[in-house]
């Protein structure tokens, strides 16, 4: 139930073209404290209700757990989570032994994308694709839960 995750900027859009799936996600919190997040997802047809834990010093591992709902329960749930949503698309890029799961955000968000592989260790060694820029993992405003309450509209470079 550990997740260990980094998070990169992606500097062109190529990774489109290498794309094997793709989904359109709306999420929002029923809980954006550090300490335990509690996200409320449609990603695609599907509703999942996900508790995170506060991530380790380096920012790469935390605990999560997670769980598919019913579609109309998540509706629902979406109702009752704090002000902000998350709208963004999903892309799904193989790369070596990995997936990449980069996420072109729209709204509040429009004009972030940012790239996540996860990881079966904090010291794994990737391939890294052209496209993947900057290493954000440890820069909390590039957190989902940050962005539904601080915009990357308002504070981008």
């Amino acid at each position: 139930m550990i997740e260990i995750e980094r998070k990169f900027l992606v500097k062109s859009d190529d990774f489109k073209k290498q794309a094997f799936a793709q989904n359109d996600i709306a999420q929002g919190y029923l809980s954006s404290a550090p300490e335990r997040t509690v996200r409320v997802r449609i990603k695609g047809h599907k509703g999942f209700i996900t508790i995170k834990g506060i991530s380790n010093t380096a920012g790469m591992s935390r605990f999560e757990w997670e769980n598919e709902i019913p579609l109309d329960e998540a509706q629902e749930l979406l109702k009752l989570c704090e002000k902000g949503k998350i709208e963004k698309t999903r892309y799904e890029i193989k790369s070596g032994n990995h997936v990449f799961e980069v996420d072109e955000f729209y709204g509040e968000n429009e004009g972030l994308i940012m790239a996540e592989i996860e990881l079966n260790s904090e010291d794994e060694t990737f391939e890294k694709p052209d496209w993947l820029g900057e290493e954000v993992t440890n820069d909390k405003r590039y957190y989902n839960a940050y962005l539904s309450k601080n915009p990357y509209k308002d504070w981008q470079k």
